[in-house]
């Protein structure tokens, strides 16, 4: 039996299904699936939907959550049919229902379903999609399976595979970066071989080092030594970190930036020579190594900077070639010098901020783009209209190890509504949060015509969000956007 065959419990007909979650699961209990349509549905001033321009007919969404939910909103409005895929433990979920199709790939581990290439290719040809938005982490930066997909005349909504491989590798995206001009942090361009070669490069670099893993991210593999035996104890756990979480165990060393602020340039390309940049996203508040809020405009960021990044940026989009949305990172330290770190080649979790300050839907954009058509604004079209911040609400204990996951099923939930207020999640009332996969249940986005604005309404809708049956790092979001206002 194939794993079609065993997953077709799963998938019967919409009516049926959607009847048997109708019976099982409470409804929501907050406007338009989670969110005040009446609002988010204005805030894309600058790209509106043109109905009459050929598109695709159908189009896969490669992933779960409120990314895919994200996706099938977009496709929805520009009147393109959606293909869900799902495990077995997503079958009642959110973007299962918003699909016109839905296609069971097999058990709940991701290693089973969502990052199968070889089902998913099935779906496609199933279906008979013509386009995959990949959303953001499983097979969004794969160039194995963007490869796949192109053989298969099948559109990849994001920049094509030599692109994913320049910049998904750390040394060769530093590299790469260098030769397109754009600044860089100081450090060895080169694999460290040993203990003797770590010392050695980090004595001449200079304390402190961060020492990383070339395949990382998320905080993984990473090391800050500020003495010669950190150096070596640092080098040591990251290499070995670096090998069981990404089956690599290349390290470099750099020099580490005091006071940092992580800063990102949301960048949008087209097939035919076309770019911008979508100004800044400040993602600095951090634990673990991994983003809690982030907001844009950045307060740090004066429109000198925003453009000297913002150009270096798209010289290295144009350098490798690169089509879609994508996200350039750098760190920036105290005197505004700033240095390249990653390239991020997909759709960023935190875009929506970008989406509210420029009136662009990025969405609509990758999909334009993976279509053929240009870009239809240039640089100057671009505006900075106030300031939004993004709250990523977790199942999480903050207090347990700064994050313990938490699972378990939504007995009480009720989203935040509002003028300024945006939730993006894949969840409601009766949803399970499963030890499966990332805990995050909702990005809540506030926006307002200042800072000040943005904060006091986020302050105001956390304490209106309604969360039980699992723990949640709420009080923690709230305690740093009070700290913030003390600043």
């Amino acid at each position: 039996m194939s794993w079609l065959s065993s997953c077709r419990r799963f998938s019967t007909s919409r009516a049926r299904f959607q009847a048997l979650v109708a019976l099982t699961v409470p409804q929501p209990k907050t406007a338009s699936l989670g969110r005040p349509k009446e609002w988010v549905d204005t805030i894309y001033r600058t790209n509106p939907i043109d109905a009459s321009e050929p598109t695709f007919d159908k189009i896969l969404i490669a992933n779960r959550g409120e990314i895919a939910v994200r996706v099938i909103r977009t496709a929805k409005k520009m009147g393109i049919k959606t293909v869900a895929v799902y495990s077995t433990a997503d079958s009642r979920s959110m973007h299962v229902e918003m699909a016109d199709e839905a296609i069971c790939i097999g058990d709940p581990a991701a290693s089973e379903s969502y990052l199968r290439i070889d089902k998913i290719l099935e779906v496609i040809k199933k279906t008979g999609a013509q386009a995959v938005h990949p959303g953001y982490g499983f097979l969004s930066e794969n160039s194995n399976f963007v490869q796949h997909l192109q053989d298969m005349n099948v559109k990849f909504m994001g920049p094509p595979a030599a692109a994913i491989r320049g910049m998904g590798d750390k040394l060769e995206s530093k590299r790469l970066a260098q030769r397109a001009g754009v600044n860089i942090v100081p450090g060895f361009d080169g694999e460290i071989q040993d203990d003797d070669h770590c010392l050695e490069i980090s004595n001449s670099i200079g304390y402190p080092v961060m020492i990383k893993a070339s395949a990382g991210g998320g905080g993984k593999g990473m090391r800050i030594a500020h003495d010669e035996k950190e150096a070596i104890e640092g080098f040591k756990l990251s290499k070995n970190e670096a090998k069981a979480s990404f089956g690599d165990d290349r390290i470099l060393i750099e020099k580490f930036v005091v006071e940092p602020r992580h800063i990102e340039i949301q960048i949008l390309c087209d097939a035919h020579g076309n770019g911008v940049y979508l100004n800044e996203r400040e993602c600095s508040i951090q634990r673990r190594n991994q983003k809690v809020i982030e907001e844009a405009p950045s307060p740090f960021v004066d429109p000198i900077l925003r453009k000297a990044m913002g150009t270096q940026a798209l010289e290295l989009a144009k350098a490798i070639g690169y089509t879609s949305a994508g996200t350039v990172e750098f760190l920036v330290d105290a005197n505004k010098n700033f240095y390249f770190l990653e390239m991020n080649t997909r759709l960023q979790v935190e875009h929506p901020i970008s989406e509210c300050i420029t009136g662009v839907d990025l969405v609509q954009e990758m999909i334009r783009v993976a279509y053929g058509h240009p870009l239809r604004f240039k640089q100057s079209d671009i505006p900075v209209d106030g300031w939004a911040l993004e709250m990523r609400v977790y199942a999480e204990d903050p207090t347990r190890n700064f994050g313990t996951p938490s699972t378990g099923r939504l007995f009480k939930y009720i989203e935040p509504v509002g003028e300024g207020i945006r939730c993006d999640s894949g969840v409601r009332e009766g949803s399970e949060i499963s030890v499966f996969y990332d805990p995050m249940i909702c990005k809540l986005v506030t926006y307002g015509k200042n800072r000040v604005e943005a904060i006091n309404l986020g302050k105001k809708a956390l304490d209106s969000y309604v969360i039980q049956g699992v723990s949640h790092n709420i009080p923690l979001l709230r305690d740093i956007l009070t700290e913030v206002c003390k600043t």
